[in-house]
């Protein structure tokens, strides 16, 4: 039973995560060989004010 966690941006809309999840789960489908029915994907999105890169929030770049 893969589960695949992706932490990304908030910012994304509904059918770029859909397609998202499909093409996750397909690669895991043909390397893990498994079927789609037991992959499970975890989408978490976090606020810019949430993610620091060389000093500084990403919300200030």
């Amino acid at each position: 039973m893969p589960i695949v966690q992706i932490d990304m941006l908030e910012g994304r809309s509904v059918d770029q995560k859909r397609a998202m999840v499909a093409k996750v789960t397909e690669a895991i489908v043909e390397t893990a060989n498994c079927t789609p029915e037991v992959v499970t994907v975890i989408i978490r999105e976090m606020p810019t004010t949430n993610l620091g890169k060389a000093g500084k929030l990403r919300s200030d770049m």
